[in-house]
């Protein structure tokens, strides 16, 4: 199964991170995509932590970060720059989605 993760709030990091973690103990992929104040995760270590782990991808709205004056550089290269597409393929692609 994949998992979509739809964070758009910084309010749930915790949460965040127990979900993939859970999600791929139980042999599961995971599709994270980060947009408005989710974006202001991008500087947490333990959400950039998770773009090593196997089976995570991830990505990011540019637009939203760039709007919020959130720093991008310096991101990990598997945590994609991206837009909203990379929502709708998330969305199109994971067979469940939360949304925090």
């Amino acid at each position: 199964m994949k998992l979509g993760i739809f964070v758009n709030t910084n309010r749930h990091l915790a949460h965040v991170v127990g979900l993939v973690k859970a999600a791929l103990a139980k042999g599961h992929q995971v599709i994270l995509f980060t947009m408005d104040d989710g974006t202001k995760l991008l500087g947490s270590p333990e959400l950039k932590e998770l773009c090593t782990m196997q089976g995570v991808a991830m990505s990011f709205c540019d637009h939203s970060a760039k709007h919020l004056g959130v720093a991008t550089e310096g991101l990990p290269r598997e945590i994609v720059c991206g837009s909203q597409y990379n929502n709708a393929v998330m969305m199109h692609d994971a067979d469940r989605v939360i949304v925090l």
